[in-house]
């Protein structure tokens, strides 16, 4: 589905400290379900009416619901275990980079069983109550072959693959739920592809003897297979390398996997991370298929430093020597709060990043300054 979204967000939004607050309080047993939801509620109103004020073409429910962007092993979906070693990386940016490092890591260990609906507590309210056009970000099922454990798992899924050929049929299901109630923006997030990026962590998996290149293969063809059957719907991926509280888990440019993967990948736009040197430069764009829209992250969400517009412009402008700029749009690097706690930033920093990325894109691509 071609569209013209040239300004967007990727998902999350920080919570309101109202709603951390309700959060904790439900945990120690002092807030009933019902305050809980109205409190979440609230949240998102507030994130709508930001995202619809400072005009972004596109807006998320700011994932208010949410105590993490994979939110399928994390609520709807029983079968994980909480299991410490985690799956090889190690968190980097700030003095919490150890602990979150440290902080033991669900793997499926049993059967998948669903015990909620998630499209219809998040998309409907959503849907209700916002005026602008919105979207439904949810984790790729390529992303948790994370999840799996070649010790825990294989009592429940016998392969890596039986186990994501499954969860993709839940995530199917939730792109389906979401375009039935009127979403015709679905967006995948996948940040296992930004850690093939990295030298280290893609030498770490080979060590554990996996064939990275067949791996890459079966996840675009599962990660394409979600979107089967949706028509009108513009098919969207984020590929980011980690986000957590103000710190990163992967580095390394684009190049080490576009040739092999973008051009395998069926979709309409596809949000890259460009806010920092780590990422490499624009060349991976040439990769990008001719009926894809790139989506540049040149605005950072992983710290509150805001950027300079122009140069953010020009950066634009230079990526469209690679891809023509009428194929090119723009948004934040990821969520500003993938994780509950938030990445350390103000809510007025989170609310001038995204207002840059709407006046660099009036700028760009229809020459008003509105």
């Amino acid at each position: 589905m071609s569209d013209f979204v040239r300004a967007e967000t990727v998902g999350s939004l920080l919570r309101p400290a109202a709603l951390l607050d309700i959060r904790r309080r439900a945990r120690g047993g002092e807030v009933s379900e019902a305050d809980q939801r109205a409190a979440e509620d609230a949240a998102v109103l507030q994130a709508i009416e930001l995202q619809e004020a400072v005009g972004l073409d596109v807006i998320t429910d700011g994932e208010m619901r949410r105590t993490s962007w994979i939110a399928t092993v994390r609520g709807p979906l029983t079968g994980f275990s909480m299991i410490p070693g985690g799956p090889g990386w190690q968190w980097q940016g700030t003095e919490r980079a150890a602990q979150w490092s440290s902080t033991p890591f669900p793997f499926v260990t049993e059967r998948i069983a669903v015990q909620g609906d998630l499209t219809q507590s998040e998309y409907a309210f959503l849907k209700q109550h916002a005026r602008a056009r919105t979207k439904y970000c949810m984790p790729a099922p390529s992303y948790h072959r994370t999840n799996w454990h070649p010790e825990h798992s294989r009592t429940a899924y016998p392969s890596c693959e039986d186990f994501l050929i499954e969860i993709r049929d839940y995530v199917r299901t939730m792109a389906r739920e979401a375009t039935a109630l009127g979403c015709d923006y679905v967006q995948l997030d996948a940040p296992n592809y930004g850690n093939l990026c990295d030298p280290d962590l893609r030498a770490i998996m080979e060590a554990q003897g996996r064939d990275l290149d067949a791996e890459l293969e079966f996840d675009a063809e599962i990660d394409n297979s979600v979107f089967e059957g949706l028509a009108g719907v513009t098919r969207a991926m984020h590929i980011c390398r980690g986000n957590a509280a103000g710190n990163w888990a992967a580095s390394g440019g684009y190049d080490r996997i576009a040739a092999d993967l973008f051009p395998r990948l069926t979709l309409d736009r596809l949000l890259l991370e460009y806010d920092t040197p780590r990422s490499g430069d624009f060349g991976a764009l040439r990769h990008v298929g001719g009926d894809t829209t790139a989506v540049l992250g040149l605005v950072t969400t992983k710290s509150g430093a805001i950027e300079d517009d122009g140069l953010v412009e020009a950066r634009v402008r230079e990526a469209g020597a690679i891809i023509p700029v009428e194929r090119l749009a723009l948004s934040p690097q990821c969520g500003f709060a993938s994780v509950e706690a938030g990445n350390p930033l103000t809510r007025d920093e989170q609310h001038a990043k995204l207002r840059l990325v709407v006046a660099v894109a009036r700028r760009v691509w229809t020459g008003t300054t509105g």
